[in-house]
């Protein structure tokens, strides 16, 4: 028995050329930051406006951690 081939195997839009998307891509680009335990963390879109660089989420976080270890450690509702 064969197999019906769909109309659209393909979920690429016709309109997108893979030679030109792929074009300067390089491979293995971040492979030496994740063998090193690089942490890649995806942040909400409403959470990314709210910073400008790295550098500003990790200080806020540096300041989480610190207003946690002055306020004994538990956090609200625990």
């Amino acid at each position: 028995m064969k197999k019906r081939k769909s109309k659209r195997s393909d979920e690429l839009r016709p309109e997108y050329d893979l030679r030109q998307l792929l074009q300067g891509a390089v491979r293995g680009k971040y492979v030496k930051r994740y063998q090193a335990g690089t942490n890649l963390v995806l942040l909400d879109p409403d959470v990314r406006r709210a910073f400008r660089n790295e550098k500003a989420v990790n200080d806020a976080l540096r300041l989480v951690i610190e207003l946690r270890r002055v306020g004994g450690g538990k956090a609200r509702g625990t």
